[in-house]
């Protein structure tokens, strides 16, 4: 066991950076928030970490950033070249021949690299992995030098079937190298070795699309830190839920486009499960948007890959996460057919709310929530402000709401409201009815500086069971940092009839990508409690396109994993009538690729450092009332210091909750109770 030290985890959001920190030795744990510098989140990161003392104290720290996430959204990645095979150039146009709009025949589509950055070099290798034509290294050299000439700051090499047989590939690589001045320089087989031609170009693309970009953010944080004195480990959250090292988020920032939506579903997981709830919808509501994710059973679900814009295909595991532009900064306006619309546009920190005073004019989902009285203007999160400006964002909202709607300021403000929770709401049915779940079953675990704020529309909108609030909504996401496993995943395509299947040639490959995946994390340099090895197969009957996870209920053990085909086969058969109902009897099965994950089970954070200290009652917590607007009228509600009700308080509403990074606003006909960890449970009266 290493010596206590202090944990950090740090989310950077559009609006603000939330921090929290746990002493492993005197078991303190402590929250801060900073407003996020949109275009240099460096200087926010440092500022927050300052605010929770000397940073050269700190042990360790783990981050959740949405750099990568940004940059792929905005288009603001590198300017890359391509190096592939002749007459696969254009698989990034011509993509799964899919279309923006899936009924009109209309949508344009710009590849993150331009046509005339695409270029062909001689080389053939087979599906089979015979190698037909080597590669041409002179070419490769040519091909770099003229990239370099036209601009590019990152090259990435992909060769059909290079999955199959990565030799013409990993030469090609080391020809560029002589010539290529940086060391945003890859190649499929180290990104995705992987079959599908477009998914594979695709993604390591969008890794030298996002290299230069990540590393700088990643160089200036260790800059800051050292400058700061800081000798800790600093480690990036990535989109499956597991913690990387800065080198591999910096050699694979891909792994990063979902950063921080999924530790916050890694805590709200934990928090849940902690108080009981094994099945839960977690709704992160921040800044700029609404994250939804389903965790049934405990467990988040993981998807193989996501689409994180039209045309922009990201293969590699991550946490199911679906998101919205319906954030507190989200801007409110009536479209030219008079409706009104919340998002996606954001006033993300910089100008803001209109309440922030900053210069911003038009009316967001945070100034609509001030109006109604369901933020405090003297009490703002974040410690950014003094106070908010209430009479700007009510003007804001009559002026541009109000009088083309016809509605008083007040009736705007929730009209401002009632859009944004319909648009919430069926974010949570996406990923619950239309996946087949019932949401009566299921309990919504708002946070993000917003989420708590919409309690009551969360229960009543969608039926789900009951609300659970964490004790610190606001900075859940970075809690995750600090919950969060080490994991690092490995794929291979194995592409083998399960009837022709060499039981000992895939017992060795597993055992391999296992031991190459405990290496790694193995050198984290976070302390664990043990590595756990799991191995997955994508499997599907022959003649089908998509495939099935089959997990496998094997281990490493002793460098071998005794695998054999009535296992896989059996497997498989779970596996696939558990997602069709039904098997397909006498149809030969297929494995397609081999997927490894190794995870660091790091130590227990017991979250009963986050419960009420012996000062809370109820008496304590008392802040008087104050007129909450609710269903067209205002209602004389109780207002409360969060974080001195004490275990079992029981808070009828209209009630409004405040504390440093969170507001929650319990509605009429809801209670909540303050369970033994501190979470508020929100359910009807």
């Amino acid at each position: 066991m290493s010596a206590a030290r202090i944990l950090v985890g740090v989310d950077v959001g559009g609006t603000f950076t939330d921090l929290a920190c746990f002493d492993e030795a005197t078991r303190e744990f402590r929250i801060a928030k900073a407003p996020s510098n949109r275009g240099d989140e460096a200087l926010g990161f440092i500022e927050g970490l300052s605010r929770l003392g000397p940073i050269a104290t700190l042990g360790a720290i783990v981050h959740g950033t949405t750099v990568g996430t940004n940059a792929l959204l905005e288009r603001k990645g590198a300017r890359v070249g391509l190096i592939t095979t002749p007459g696969f150039r254009d698989a990034l146009e011509m993509r799964r021949r899919d279309r923006p709009h899936t009924w009109g025949l209309w949508g344009d589509f710009e590849p993150v690299i331009p046509r005339e950055l695409r270029l062909e070099v001689p080389e053939r290798t087979l599906a089979d992995g015979i190698i037909r034509t080597a590669v041409d290294l002179a070419a490769v050299r040519e091909a770099a030098t003229r990239l370099l000439h036209m601009g590019c700051e990152a090259l990435a090499i992909v060769f059909i079937n290079a999955y199959a047989n990565p030799t013409n590939e990993r030469a090609a690589h080391e020809a560029a190298r002589e010539i290529w001045p940086n060391a945003h320089l890859g190649h499929s087989a180290q990104v995705l070795p992987e079959i599908r031609e477009f998914e594979r170009t695709c993604t390591t693309v969008l890794n030298a699309y996002l290299q230069p970009v990540v590393a700088s953010y990643l160089g200036k944080l260790e800059a800051g830190l050292a400058q700061h004195g800081f000798v800790g480990s600093f480690h990036i959250v990535q989109s499956n839920g597991g913690v990387m090292s800065t080198q591999t988020a910096a050699r694979l920032p891909v792994r990063t486009a979902l950063s921080g939506p999924a530790a916050g579903v890694i805590a709200a997981a934990a928090i849940a499960s902690a108080a009981g709830y094994a099945d839960i919808v977690t709704a992160d509501l921040g800044g700029t948007s609404f994250d939804v994710s389903l965790v049934a059973g405990g467990k988040a679900a993981l998807a193989a890959q996501t689409t994180i814009d039209f045309g922009l295909v990201v293969r590699t595991p991550m946490i199911e996460i679906t998101t919205i532009g319906a954030g507190g900064g989200s801007i409110a306006h009536v479209d030219p057919g008079g409706l009104l619309a919340v998002g996606p546009e954001s006033a993300g920190s910089r100008p803001g709310p209109v309440c922030y005073a900053q210069g911003n004019d038009r009316p967001t989902l945070t100034d609509a929530n001030l109006v109604l009285g369901r933020i405090n203007a003297e009490r703002p999160i974040g410690g950014k402000l003094a106070r908010l400006d209430i009479a700007a964002a009510r003007t804001a909202i009559a002026e541009r709401i109000g009088k083309p709607l016809g509605l008083s300021p007040e009736a705007a403000a929730e009209a401002i409201v009632r859009v944004a929770n319909a648009r919430m709401a069926g974010a949570i049915r996406l990923v619950s009815i239309e996946r087949g779940h019932d949401p009566a079953r299921f309990t919504a675990v708002p946070f993000g500086g917003g989420g708590a704020l919409h309690v009551g529309a969360l229960l009543r909108d969608v039926g789900l069971r009951a609300a659970l609030v964490p004790r610190y909504p606001g900075i859940t996401s970075a809690l995750g940092c600090i919950i969060a496993d080490i994991r690092h995943d490995e794929v291979a395509t194995v592409n083998l009839s399960l009837d022709r299947l060499d039981a000992a040639a895939l017992d060795a490959r597993m055992a391999q990508s296992g031991q190459a995946a405990h290496a790694v994390v193995a050198a984290s340099g976070l302390q664990v409690d043990g590595i756990e090895i799991a191995y997955e197969l994508d499997m599907h009957y022959e003649g089908q396109t998509h495939t099935v996870s089959v997990p496998l209920p094997v281990t490493l053990q002793g460098g071998t994993i005794g695998i054999d085909a009535p296992t896989v086969r059996t497997a498989f058969e779970a596996a696939y009538r558990q997602s069709f109902s039904r098997l397909l009897p006498g149809i030969p099965v297929r494995i397609v690729n081999l997927r490894t994950a190794a995870i660091g089970r790091r130590p227990h954070f017991d979250l009963a450092a986050l419960a009420p200290g012996p000062e809370a009652s109820l008496a304590a917590a008392h802040r008087g009332t104050r007129p909450v607007y609710f269903d067209g009228a205002w209602h004389d509600s109780a207002i409360y210091d969060r974080l001195l009700l004490p275990v079992g308080a029981a808070i009828p509403g209209p009630a409004v909750l405040e504390q440093p990074d969170a507001t929650t606003v319990i509605d009429p006909g809801l209670i909540g109770r303050v369970d033994p960890l501190g979470n508020l449970i929100v359910e009807r009266a």
